[in-house]
This record gives structure tokens, C-alpha cells and sequence, in this order.
């Protein structure tokens, strides 16, 4: 990972039904969705059964339609076929996850989790805070939590 982003905030999914009418606005196209998120978020965590599933165009697509930090974090599964080569598609193994992910629906508690982000940025490592349940609030903290930390 070559990014200078050390916090990075993102979902499980950036298609929560929720999020319609309410983040997303009512008259975005479906296929300008993943790059309306890309403005507010900066990773995405994606499920072996979502990732396993989709074609080489259509991870072309969601490449091309993210900028440059904007990172695809995957759930690692056995043998990884189909997932392109490239440096913000990243295979997150149990270890990986354990030294790289806050989950921020099972730790909401932000002063833990600045403090965890001081360690994480002392060490030079990025930290992902992913929401599984695409609390936005929850998120839209972290990303104020950040730029407050100077992330």
C-alpha cells in the first residue's frame, strides 16, 4: 500500500438501502453510486460473496470510476481468481484484519479509537474503520475524528 492516507473510512458495501434518498441523492444514476461514495469515503470492505462474484469489467469499472486512494479491501477466501492486479485492491487475511481494521459498530468509543490511530500512525501503518451496518453518522465522525487528528 502505497498511499499516504493512514485512516481510511468506508462500509461493508457502499449500497446500503438506507443510504437512498438520504446520503444518495434521490436523483443519482445507480451507476454513479460507487463514485459519489468515493467523495465521502475512502475504502470499501467487500465480503467474499460479493467479490467472488464479480467479472474483470466490472472490477475495470469500479477502478476507473474511484480515485487514485481509494482502496477495495477484500475478505480473503481460498484462491483469490478474478480479482485484478492492483495496488488498492487489497486481499485482508484474519491476521491482516486483527493489525489493519477497526470495526466500528463493535468499538463506537472514538476516544479509543484516536487513541488507537495514534498507534497505528506511530507505527506507519494504516488503520481501515469500517462500518458494518453503514452507520453514517458513526462514519461521518470518524472522517471529522481524522481531520481533527490532522489524518
Amino acid at each position: 500500500m502505497q498511499n499516504n492516507q493512514l485512516v481510511l473510512v468506508g462500509g461493508v458495501t457502499w449500497t446500503y438501502s438506507a443510504w437512498h434518498g438520504s446520503f444518495y441523492p434521490d436523483d443519482l444514476p445507480d451507476d454513479w453510486v460507487l463514485s459519489y461514495y468515493n467523495t465521502q469515503f475512502q475504502a470499501v470492505f467487500l465480503p467474499r460473496i460479493i467479490w467472488q462474484s464479480v467479472s474483470e469489467s466490472l472490477w475495470l469499472e469500479w477502478l476507473n470510476d474511484t480515485q487514485d486512494g481509494f482502496y477495495f479491501v477484500l475478505e480473503s477466501a481460498g484462491e483469490a481468481v478474478g480479482i485484478p492486479t492492483s495496488e488498492r485492491v487489497l486481499r485482508a487475511s484474519p491476521v491482516w484484519i486483527n493489525e489493519h481494521v477497526w470495526w466500528l459498530d463493535d468499538a463506537p468509543d472514538l476516544r479509543a479509537l484516536a487513541q488507537r490511530i495514534t498507534r497505528q500512525v506511530n507505527a506507519g501503518e494504516p488503520l481501515f474503520v469500517f462500518s458494518r451496518s453503514g452507520d453514517l453518522g458513526l462514519m461521518q465522525q470518524v472522517n471529522q475524528l481524522k481531520q481533527v487528528m490532522g489524518y
